[in-house]
């Protein structure tokens, strides 16, 4: 039997001494090496008993090794699952007990704080840095360089990515091969991307894009990466010449365009800029255009689904929208309260069916059966129309998770923690406009009658237990929160209240 992720995307190009990852250090790391060192990984997660299907949880820091790890997942037929590493130990264990996970893999300074949490999961603890370093690097040093890559089917799990609502427990979206593989395989084709393409590769690899979609496309079409450990706008400037290719958030290309340096000169070898996680401010479209001469092509995806739409990389890339719905993949606008197809121009909320739409929620068939419909239409929670051309726009969310340099973050887990805080009465948190991230963090907190809590003090003690991109700027005291008539908070009049907030 075969392997169709592994097989596809990393097995065919084994023996290839080509370049495949370009180091900030000047090295690079040929295909050849990067399978090998794979097949010492998955030999290495064999020997701590770890077997097909097992879930893997790791949160490390972005190396050729931790991209390693995925392939090695893919060829053992384990479970991938990649954690923000701005994860504190209270929100990552959670994952790791929710999932079931056999192993945890950490960043090896961080192995006695999270020692506690692996053994209430029942998960082996392992470590991985940067540097090859870490307890399963050095385990993985003393293994084989070949693997016998273990049989899967395009319907058996790859992956778990973890979503959430504004409400309750986060949800571990299970992804097939087949969701990673059509998707990774359509939009290679789709970009025109070949096996000369040099892929600038900044993000990081534990979200949809850095991963699912940057990576899987270079390896769909053969090409290569310039792998950075992380955003580094020097090295870009310095490096784009070397390139044909960029992904990026929002964020990447505000920067860019802040700094004299970028010029249409240093985008003259590019092919194409694409842009996702959050949505392209119509002004950068124009700024970035008027630069380099070069449309930014924006596309639009989640982690139930990869990608749905994309702009198109031949004909008007239009600002403001999210393109087409891409080849074999269905998208349609419907009325939240009946289900039914609205008609072209109308506001709805979008549901996409394809190969690219995820299985369900792990072990939460309520959630899966309410976003899931039995027909295969997956309800996104996004508001959205499609134009009389078939451009689709999206132009909100019926849920109020907030977005901000490409993050999630779900207000109802940050509420909870300044509700508990000494003096407050309750507070609500939103999104709000911010020209470099998309959307900022804003806390409006009622305090109790009597007592008057200190902002600071309160943003100290939830700091600890909450990654950094998910903390508020700023948090706002006001007298009430305005609600409607069934007692239900109205932030949609409080992000109309704030929406010219500036800090």
């Amino acid at each position: 039997m075969s392997n169709p992720l592994y097989d596809t995307l990393f097995g065919r190009h084994a023996g290839k001494t080509t370049p495949f990852l370009h180091l900030e250090n000047g090295t690079s790391l040929s295909h050849a090496d990067f399978l090998a060192r794979a097949a010492q990984l998955a030999h290495a997660m064999a020997s701590l008993g770890v077997k097909p299907g097992d879930r893997v949880a790791a949160q490390i820091d972005k190396s050729p090794d931790a991209l390693a790890l995925y392939a090695a997942c893919a060829q053992a037929g384990l479970v991938f699952l990649p954690l923000n590493t701005g994860y504190t130990a209270d929100e990552v264990s959670y994952f790791v007990e929710n999932s079931g996970a056999a192993l945890f893999v950490c960043q090896d300074h961080r192995r006695d704080e999270m020692s506690a949490l692996a053994q209430t999961a029942g998960a082996v603890l392992e470590t991985l840095d940067q540097d090859r370093g870490g307890s399963l690097a050095e385990r993985a040093d003393r293994q084989s360089a070949e693997f016998e890559t273990v049989a899967r089917n395009r319907d058996d799990l790859a992956a778990f990515l973890y979503t959430s609502g504004t409400t309750g427990r986060s949800k571990g979206a299970m992804l097939t091969q087949e969701n990673l593989l059509s998707n990774a395989q359509t939009l290679a084709e789709l970009w025109q991307f070949t096996a000369q393409d040099v892929l600038l590769h900044a993000l990081p690899i534990f979200h949809t894009h850095g991963l699912f979609v940057a990576v899987n496309v270079t390896l769909a079409a053969g090409g290569s990466m310039i792998f950075l450990s992380k955003f580094d706008l020097d090295f870009l400037l310095e490096n784009m010449h070397r390139a044909t290719a960029m992904m990026g958030v929002p964020t990447f290309y505000t920067r860019l365009l802040e700094d004299p340096r970028f010029t249409r000169d240093r985008t003259q070898h590019m092919r194409v800029f694409i842009s996702g996680s959050a949505p392209l401010l119509a002004e950068t479209h124009v700024q970035f255009e008027d630069r380099t001469g070069h449309r930014i092509l924006e596309r639009y995806g989640m982690t139930e689904t990869n990608m749905n739409t994309s702009n198109p990389y031949d004909g008007e890339r239009r600002a403001g929208t999210v393109g087409f719905p891409l080849p074999g993949v269905e998208l349609k606008i419907t009325d939240p309260a009946s289900g039914d197809a609205l008609a072209a121009g109308e506001i709805g909320q979008i549901e996409v069916r394809g190969p690219n739409v995820f299985k369900g929620y792990w072990e939460m068939p309520e959630k899966t059966a309410a976003e899931l419909r039995e027909n295969g239409f997956f309800i996104t929670g996004d508001l959205g129309r499609i134009d009389d051309d078939g451009y689709v726009s999206i132009v909100g969310r019926d849920k109020d998770m907030i977005i901000s340099g490409g993050y999630n973050i779900y207000p109802k887990e940050i509420e909870l923690l300044i509700d508990d805080q000494p003096g407050v009465l309750e507070s609500a948190v939103i999104g709000v406009p911010h020209p470099d991230f998309g959307e900022a963090v804003l806390g409006i907190v009622v305090a109790k009658p009597a007592e008057t809590p200190e902002s600071d003090q309160i943003l100290k003690n939830i700091s600890t237990s909450l990654a950094r991109f998910k903390q508020p700027r700023k948090l706002i005291f006001v007298r009430e929160l305005p609600r409607n008539t069934m007692g239900k908070v109205q932030k949609n009049l409080l992000r109309k209240e704030y929406e010219n907030y500036t800090e």
